[in-house]
């Protein structure tokens, strides 16, 4: 396998015209359709071997050799060289605050999730909810529900849910892969029209940007909010995830998943692995009755101090700054509304969550220790345990990094964003941005940096092309938004699809190659019956109603019952 992928990619260098590499113009207009090669590489290549780490590392390769041919180098050289800023990558992917957060959160969570396990919380909540989930279409709308209820982070949601509903939604036979799905389904969808949330400070920043670019002093909140009912795709998503799990109609290979956990018992395909390592090692401590508050606290203490840090750090960080009209906002009135909205979009959400892990890890590591269930020593190594299982993740997210590292050097986004043109028709504006934002977050893994690219594009074209229409540019920027989250969403490079894949313990490709086909359909409904009559002038409380009805004819039409209570399995195989 490592040969012929190693052909691939030297056929495809081979065939890059000599041409652009000569030293003259800017890197992004000499190389062009170039600067999408790595991305392509390491989605194609995690496709076809299902190593995320090897197609990751060879995309980002593929992007060093050419930044390294592009600067006059040769190929000898080249390959040296190019290998040398892998390295340099890696090093600058850690060394980022925000990224180093990120992965400390994530190895803390996994040893607050090692913990729980230990102590039987985990089992017990399971135990707990099975009262409630009497089956599939219950299980599933449990997890719905509490994928609403962490609203406040897309991460925090991810590495969360999994975790407590992984062994009820394994008892039902209900396959990985769709909880994967449900679970991410409701992360960044929820996150990013959530009223408070970590997103937020950073979505209105930008409008608020782009408007004064051009001139316009606008409530940036009160624009975000308007752009709500024009986010087809997160408001859609998440009614798609609804009536699938009510009706149990499947599509695609999410139903074959389904069939399989269903018939087989298999709640992973065969000859797949996981992205967490279950092992003897985090099984629960022998006790008969292990009590559900040894989740409770953990994982309360979690949100708790989570939703405490959001405020005293965004507080923090406002006070330090120079916009006089927020320190006055945080002085006058600290919880308020606004103040609380204004904090939490200013917070460091990667350090806050990674101290709440960190907090809540030792009042479980107490927790246990006092009910007698192990000693500190024992704790701290069940601790460690926990963090081992994820340390996979922490590499894929990495390799994630750098790969948008070197797109960023490449200008992969910049060649996108030139595609749009000057000549775009105003009726196509919010779909062509959908479309093209997608583009961009599927191919880089980020929706920030999606974000962060269009919408100063977005928003200005809007009103030159609109001048009398306000709610055109709130509907472009609603696109920008949405659009981002969608390709985020079906990216197999992007850190929410990784950590959900984590959380729910589905093989990674797996929850990528069956979550697709339901968020491009989600997507081409949010184009057809949302953004396109939107531009013709149809009102919004017309479009979005039937924008639903849609999803809704959409599953019965398409989908098929899979009813997992059919062939129940008292225990299902993950083999």
């Amino acid at each position: 396998m490592i040969k012929q992928i190693s052909l691939l990619v030297a056929t495809v260098l081979f065939f890059v015209p000599t041409t652009v590499f000569a030293a003259e113009a800017d890197i992004t207009t000499r190389l062009g359709w170039i600067t999408l090669i790595p991305p392509a590489i390491a989605i194609v290549l995690a496709f076809i071997t299902k190593n995320v780490i090897v197609s990751l590392f060879i995309g980002i390769f593929s992007g060093t050799l050419i930044l390294q041919l592009a600067g006059g180098a040769n190929l000898i050289l080249a390959f040296m060289d190019g290998f040398s800023d892998i390295v340099q990558l890696l090093l600058n992917s850690l060394a980022d605050p925000w990224n180093a957060g990120i992965i400390l959160q994530v190895l803390t969570i996994g040893g607050l999730i090692g913990l729980m396990t230990k102590m039987g919380g985990a089992r017990a909540v399971a135990e707990s909810l099975s009262k409630y989930a009497k089956g599939p279409v219950s299980a599933q709308m449990i997890t719905w529900f509490l994928g609403l209820l962490i609203f406040f982070d897309d991460y925090a949601n991810a590495l969360i849910i999994g975790p407590i509903m992984r062994p009820l939604s394994d008892r039902l036979s209900i396959s990985r892969e769709r909880l994967a799905f449900v679970i991410d389904a409701t992360a960044a969808p929820v996150a990013g029209i959530a009223l408070i949330s970590t997103w937020v400070g950073y979505e209105i920043g930008l409008i608020k940007d782009a408007y004064a670019s051009i001139g316009q002093e606008v409530n940036a909140y009160g624009v975000f909010l308007d752009t709500i009912p024009y986010r087809f795709y997160n408001i859609l998503m998440l009614l798609f995830v609804v009536v699938t799990s009510l009706t149990l109609r499947e599509f695609g290979s999410m139903r074959d998943a389904q069939i399989r956990a269903r018939d087989k018992g298999k709640l992973i395909a065969e000859g797949s692995t996981v992205a967490t390592q279950e092992d003897d090692e985090i099984l629960p401590e022998a006790k008969k009755n292990p009590s559900i508050w040894n989740a409770i606290v953990p994982i309360g203490s979690l949100i708790t101090f989570s939703l405490v840090g959001f405020y005293t750090n965004g507080r923090d960080v406002i006070l330090a700054g120079e916009d006089n009209a927020l320190i006055q906002l945080l002085e006058s009135s600290p919880f308020s509304f606004a103040a609380f909205r204004e904090a939490f979009g200013a917070s460091d959400a990667s350090i806050v969550l990674f101290q709440a892990a960190l907090v809540a890890s030792i009042i479980a590591l107490v927790m246990g220790v006092s009910e007698k269930l192990f000693n500190v020593s024992d704790g701290l190594e069940h601790w460690v345990n926990g963090m081992k299982s994820l340390i996979i993740t922490g590499v894929i997210l990495l390799l994630a990094w750098s790969l948008s590292g070197v797109m960023g050097e490449l200008g992969t986004a910049s060649y996108l964003v030139s595609l749009l043109g000057d000549s775009m028709p105003p009726i196509l504006l919010p779909t062509a941005i959908f479309i093209l934002g997608a583009i961009i977050s599927f191919a880089t893994g980020t929706s920030y940096g999606t974000m962060g690219i269009l919408m100063p594009l977005a928003i200005p074209l809007a009103v030159a092309m609109a001048p009398t229409d306000p709610q055109f540019a709130v509907m472009s920027a609603g696109a920008v938004l949405t659009g981002a989250i969608f390709g985020d969403h079906a990216s197999p490079i992007s850190d929410t699809t990784i950590l959900s894949s984590m959380g729910a313990g589905s093989n990674h490709i797996d929850h990528v190659r069956t979550q697709i086909p339901y968020a491009v359909t989600v997507a081409i409904i949010s184009v057809v019956f949302g953004y396109l009559p939107s531009a013709f002038g149809v009102s919004i409380w017309i479009t979005l109603p039937v924008s639903a009805l849609a999803v809704v004819a959409t599953v019965f039409i398409f989908g098929k019952r899979t009813d997992t209570t059919d062939d129940p399995h008292d225990v299902a195989e993950v083999n």
